[in-house]
């Protein structure tokens, strides 16, 4: 086997577009995903699975019924299943997220910025 640390940093390199996360590893049958955003996402939910959300780069607002929670560089944010969200940035942010093999970006809801299937980087 040949055992490499993956760098973060480099693999956000490899790309800029928005809204469309890559993955970077798999562990068991959790995938580790990061994204770049900007703007606003859908309002949605997970009926089956947490999220995690770790902010790489930038300042992530993360929107729920009761209110924001805002996440800078190095923090992380566990969002319950079944708990309506929606992420929003006001400047490009780098997302790690931890997620099942078979989740979608869009957790319930299908729409223009779904993304079924991922691409490996």
């Amino acid at each position: 086997m040949n055992f490499q640390p993956i760098n973060i940093d480099s693999k956000f390199a490899l790309f800029s577009e928005q809204w469309s996360p890559k993955v970077i590893a798999k562990v068991n049958d959790y995938l580790v995903k990061i994204g770049k955003l900007q703007g606003d996402f859908v309002w949605h939910k997970h009926e089956e699975t947490d999220e995690l959300f770790i902010v790489n780069k930038g300042i992530l607002r993360v929107d729920f019924r009761e209110g924001p929670v805002f996440l800078t560089k190095g923090q992380l944010l566990v969002v319950p299943k079944g708990v309506e969200h929606k992420t929003q940035a006001d400047q490009e942010c780098e997302l790690i997220m931890f997620e099942p093999e078979k989740t979608l970006n869009t957790g319930n809801i299908t729409c223009d910025i779904t993304v079924e299937k991922l691409e490996w980087i």
